[in-house]
């Protein structure tokens, strides 16, 4: 138990809540109150939760305004790509060797 602690248990207790009482008292001093410190790091998760989201928003609206160029272009390139093959087909493969 005084390996969990690190040192006496009971030592360890009354340091603790003195320590817990010298900060309360600079606390209240500073105007704070403990639900108020609740209600800061509530709002600041909220902040941190709404921040990512609206991030992930973002980045999915950057990515719609690329896609309606880049996906078209994409097509068009390759749908040319198979339109050239099978042109190229046609064309007698002899022929191609004694052009070379």
């Amino acid at each position: 138990m005084e390996r969990f602690f690190g040192g006496n248990p009971a030592l360890v207790l009354i340091r603790l809540a003195i320590l817990s009482l010298i900060v309360g008292v600079v606390l209240a001093a500073l105007g704070f109150s403990p639900f108020e410190i609740l209600d800061s790091l509530r709002r600041l998760a909220e902040r941190i939760y709404d921040m990512g989201f609206a991030a992930i928003e973002k980045a999915f609206r950057y990515f719609l305004l690329g896609a309606v160029i880049v996906f078209p272009v994409w097509l068009v390139m390759r749908l040319l790509k198979i339109a050239g093959r099978t042109s190229g087909d046609l064309v007698d493969p002899s022929s191609r060797n004694r052009e070379a």
